[in-house]
């Protein structure tokens, strides 16, 4: 037999969901956003949904929470580490994601994260999406103003898709500990591919990282008479 402790009521809810209190999402540095489990999957935990026992949720209750929750004014934002483990939660991050309008600043590491292709972040200017499940850099998000983009330990296979980012304000890009990183000829095919790029895991573009000039044989025809 266990004893509730008092703060188990509260550990299915976001901060939204308590009441009595005027914070904003803006307001948050790394707030956890995560929801509590769906209805199906705590009928069969045998536990009571905290919210349960509240009157429906009516529209305008719906339209306050979402000014508190405030997302399209965060301009700067840690959602790491959010244990997203199940489908309706992805979905839920990302509709986060969607209304982060004005963030410049977004730290997503550690989420299992595997395709934000349909995601836009236009003022994103730095952003941290290391520890997730990218293969690709086609499967990142549209950020156009990005200046400094961390992808270490992910599993980008190819260097392929990476001069998309040719005509960003891109400088400084991270790929430590990704399959890419083994590629022949690396950072050479990477600063190549990103003339406006000034740094390449932590290390300034270097002499010996510009391409080559292209070796061309000139054949001469001899006759012999």
């Amino acid at each position: 037999f266990f004893l509730k402790l008092p703060s188990d009521s509260f550990k299915y809810l976001g901060w939204c969901d308590i009441e009595e209190h005027d914070v904003r999402g803006n307001q948050l540095l790394c707030p956890r956003v995560r929801e509590g489990p769906s209805e199906e999957e705590l009928f069969f935990r045998r536990e009571e949904h905290p919210l349960k026992k509240r009157k429906q949720v009516t529209d305008t209750e719906k339209w306050e929470k979402r000014l508190q929750e405030n997302w399209e004014n965060c301009a700067e934002l840690n959602l790491s580490f959010q244990d997203l483990g199940d489908l309706y939660q992805v979905e839920n991050f990302k509709r986060i994601l969607r209304r982060l309008i004005r963030v410049e600043k977004l730290w997503l590491v550690d989420n299992s994260l595997t395709d934000l292709s349909a995601i836009r972040l236009p003022r994103c200017r730095e952003l941290n999406v290391n520890k997730n499940h990218f293969r690709s850099f086609k499967q990142l998000p549209k950020i156009p103003q990005i200046q400094h983009l961390s992808l270490a330990e992910n599993n980008i296979l190819t260097l392929s898709g990476i001069s998309d980012f040719r005509h960003t304000p891109l400088e400084s890009l991270i790929l430590k500990r990704n399959p890419c990183e083994f590629q022949e000829r690396y950072r050479q095919l990477v600063f190549s591919s990103l003339p406006n790029l000034k740094m390449l895991d932590g290390i300034p573009k270097l002499p010996e990282d510009y391409s080559p000039p292209e070796i061309r044989f000139f054949y001469k025809m001899c006759t012999i008479l």
